[in-house]
């Protein structure tokens, strides 16, 4: 009896991963008054998150300037009564919260 050889795949695998496009930074925060606003921010907040209860600084941890009333959602571009300095987590959860509130999931 003979036996039948078994082939190879005569395809080789179809490449399934999409790679996102690059990020690209929004031109505003590379402006001399975002900057200044910014460091105003930073200052009057003395390196320090603002979110209540927390206790993280700059260096130890990644500040973050931000807008309390989104820029998408009219607030001031550079006024600093619209600045708030968050840590990293405190800024993820705002912006996200913020997101989800503009696409009407919040």
């Amino acid at each position: 009896m003979t036996r039948i050889r078994i082939l190879g795949p005569r395809l080789g695998t179809a490449r399934t991963q999409v790679r996102p496009m690059p990020k690209q930074a929004d031109p505003h925060y590379a402006m001399p008054e975002h900057k200044a606003w910014s460091a105003a921010v930073f200052e009057r907040a003395g390196g320090r998150c603002q979110a209540p209860g927390c206790t993280k600084a700059w260096p130890e941890h990644r500040m973050f300037a931000d807008h309390i009333a989104e820029r998408s959602d009219g607030g001031a571009d550079f006024d600093p009564a619209n600045g708030q300095l968050l840590c990293g987590a405190h800024h993820s959860t705002k912006t996200a919260r913020a997101r989800a509130v503009r696409a009407g999931r919040g």
